[in-house]
């Protein structure tokens, strides 16, 4: 949970409010309801939600959404899986009951761990899911950066730390200005490790 929580956080903090809950939702989904943990991701999803509706100018469902993070978060220890939530907490209220407060001074940031994660920060596991996320949220096909994360993750495995996968996948998330022309030379690494992958599954099939 640790490396969703931290790339849904990170993403977040780098103002993808949209996105985030995408790096929270696949875990979320199958944990048993009211536990702290799915308590936790569901608070966090909904704040997402709530400043982004708020950034919209949708009022209604930045209230809505607030509350219902609130509600969430309520029955959770001040700090819970190194969240601190007092400050999200009281944010929360302020924005159910001003939801043109985001015009006024920018959203509460997330914090975890002491510090507050962004996308400069993550590690490989996290950098990972935050680069997929981002592929679907900024309109570039998830397959290869999907497939990407994979071979990372083998190469990982097989103690590659240099792996040119690892790399691109920084790139992908860390690089804005050039982030279509990592994600052009991700796309062709991916092409060229399913071929060499095939070429030898012919040899042996």
């Amino acid at each position: 949970m640790r490396e969703q929580l931290r790339a849904g956080a990170a993403i977040y903090n780098d103002g993808y409010y949209h996105a985030a809950h995408d790096a929270w939702e696949e875990y979320w989904l199958d944990l048993e309801s009211g536990t702290d943990d799915e308590l936790l991701l569901h608070g966090l999803i909904q704040l997402s939600g709530a400043v982004y509706h708020a950034r919209t100018g949708n009022w209604e469902g930045a209230v809505g959404l607030a509350e219902s993070a609130d509600d969430y978060l309520e029955s959770l220890p001040p700090t819970y899986r190194d969240v601190p939530l007092e400050g999200i907490r009281s944010y929360l209220a302020s924005l159910a009951a001003d939801p043109e407060l985001l015009e006024r001074r920018p959203p509460v940031r997330i914090a975890h761990e002491g510090a507050v994660p962004t996308l400069e920060t993550l590690d490989v596991a996290a950098t990972a899911i935050a680069a997929v996320v981002l592929a679907e949220e900024l309109g570039f096909d998830e397959e290869p950066v999907a497939r990407a994360r994979t071979y990372a993750r083998r190469d990982l495995e097989a103690g590659e730390d240099d792996s040119q996968f690892i790399a691109l996948l920084f790139d992908f998330v860390r690089e804005d200005d050039h982030r279509g022309l990592v994600y052009q030379r991700l796309s062709e690494h991916v092409s060229r490790r399913q071929s060499r992958e095939e070429d030898v599954e012919g040899l042996f099939g």
